[in-house]
């Protein structure tokens, strides 16, 4: 199963039919001895410290990967409303942490549009006529909110 994942409150394409938790997944990484050295020398000239980008990378999706598996676990077809946040936990040491809700959700329909007829009534501006006009379920529902 793929889980997939928004910053948005919503999956687009999909309709959410139930939230079920907010998941986390964090890391706890420090600096390498080497690695730190050489950033403080780059950092006399200038440019990208790249030790720490691929570092910060690493971390992300460490996080991201222990969260899609307590989504996975709860049965989740998403996380939505996606968020990170670091924090200083001691000297050259931090915390990545990523959380979001996780949610059941379904693939909306798609409406087909048709071609509009070549006689008068196109012209008149008439709205071209949908296949799939009549409203589904999922029309009914309210919109949701993983926060309330």
């Amino acid at each position: 199963m793929t889980v997939q994942l928004s910053n948005l409150e919503h999956l687009p394409n999909y309709q959410i039919t139930e939230r079920l938790d907010v998941v986390y997944g964090s890391t706890v990484r420090s600096k390498h001895v080497g690695k730190d050295l050489f950033a403080g020398l780059k950092n006399i000239v200038g440019g990208e410290l790249t030790a720490y980008t691929e570092l910060l990378e690493e971390s992300r999706q460490e996080a991201i990967d222990r969260m899609i598996v307590k989504a996975e676990a709860l049965g989740a077809d998403a996380v939505v409303g996606l968020r990170f946040s670091t924090s200083s936990i001691a000297q050259g040491a931090s915390e990545l942490f990523v959380y979001g809700t996780a949610v059941k959700a379904i693939p909306m329909p798609q409406q087909v549009y048709q071609t509009p007829p070549s006689d008068s009534s196109h012209q008149s501006g008439q709205q071209p006529n949908l296949q799939n006009s009549a409203p589904t379920a999922t029309d009914d529902l309210p919109r949701f909110n993983p926060f309330g």
